[in-house]
């Protein structure tokens, strides 16, 4: 009597409780028996009833769609068995991703959003019909894509936020400025500076964030969701309006005594406020103030060189003849360093709110 065991790696299993978590359902199609099947998925923890080919064809589509959601193992199926649970997957208005290696997994990796296909014992037939080429062979893999395409997606999302709260803020400051009767407020080279160096590196650095702690703790976005909802463009505007408020508000209470060193103010100011907001838009609905709000080292470093381009504006006079700018006491410094923090007050206050609602 001799037995061969095919044990499943222990990576898959920690991979396919971390599918759970994060609102994927893992299926098993397989060719082997039944109760070997059945048992494999025990052992990975695929939860759901064992389902054969056989008892397949009993069923029309209508029935294995609306069965599909009990069903964790299909055993003993056929390549056509295989393109039916993918359809009757999408039919729930799943996305889908099928693995396969074979010729008969080639129709059904097609018919799936995502095909993968394995690198090392895959087919050449597969590879073609597959979207993607898994090159380890490894489950595993596949969920650490997963958190990488939603870090990608939470980074977009951060990047246009970040964006559009610096130049719909300098917008609404210029405006303002101009319909309050306080004149220009920033000139030509000051706008392409916090639009090229101010906003530049730090809005780079935020597209190439790391993956935040929880991204995969949470269900998948809805198929329909867009990256500018609503709620999203209402902070953008709630964060710019602030940001406003307090450079011009700077520039409004040190105008009459120091004049040319108020339009310095509100120039700084406005800068240092768009540095605050590059940790208020990354931390997204939680606080900032945990050890994660320090992880991206590239951010760290572009705001580093944005805060030393500031200060030599300021402070060197070839840089001042071209910025027009004046030097600033240290009384002055602390209140252009001091203001942009009345933007991660507020946002704090707010992320307290949202995580209260939360539960």
């Amino acid at each position: 009597l001799v037995g061969i065991l095919d044990p499943a790696r222990p990576e898959a299993i920690d991979a396919i409780a971390e599918c759970a978590t994060a609102g994927i359902g893992v299926k098993m199609i397989t060719g082997d028996h039944a109760s070997t099947a059945g048992a494999i998925a025990a052992e990975l923890g695929i939860t759901g009833r064992v389902v054969t080919g056989a008892e397949l064809e009993g069923m029309t589509d209508a029935d294995l769609a609306e069965q599909i959601d009990d069903i964790g193992v299909c055993a003993r199926v056929s390549p056509e068995h295989k393109v039916r649970v993918v359809k009757a997957l999408q039919a729930k208005g799943n996305v889908v991703a099928m693995t396969g290696d074979g010729v008969n997994d080639a129709a059904s990796l097609k018919q799936a959003e995502i095909g993968v296909a394995m690198g090392i014992t895959g087919t050449e037939v597969t590879k073609e019909a597959g979207d993607m080429i898994l090159t380890d062979d490894n489950f595993a893999t596949i969920v650490h894509a997963v958190e990488g395409g939603r870090a990608i997606y939470e980074n977009i999302i951060t990047f246009v936020r970040f964006q559009l709260t610096t130049n719909i803020s300098a917008i609404i400051t210029i405006l303002a400025a101009q319909l309050g009767g306080l004149g220009v407020i920033f000139n030509a080279i000051q706008i392409l500076f916090v639009n090229i160096i101010a906003d530049g590196p730090p809005a780079i650095a935020l597209g190439v964030d790391p993956p935040k702690p929880g991204v995969m703790d949470r269900p998948p976005r809805r198929r329909d969701e867009v990256i500018l909802t609503l709620r999203r463009l209402a902070r953008i505007v709630f964060s710019a309006l602030v940001i406003t408020a307090g450079t011009l508000g700077i520039y409004l209470v040190n105008r009459d005594e120091h004049p040319e060193a108020a339009l310095t103010m509100a120039f700084s100011v406005f800068v240092f406020f768009q540095l605050v907001n590059s940790f208020c838009v990354r931390s997204g609905d939680e606080t900032v103030f945990t050890r994660h709000s320090l992880a991206n080292r590239a951010l760290l470093w572009a705001l580093a060189g944005v805060v030393l381009m500031q200060v030599l504006i300021v402070q060197v006079s070839f840089m001042r003849s071209v910025f027009t700018t004046v030097p600033l006491t240290a009384t002055q410094w602390g209140i252009v360093l001091i203001t942009p923090l009345s933007l991660l007050v507020v946002d704090e206050l707010r992320k307290a709110v949202v995580r209260a609602r939360r539960g």
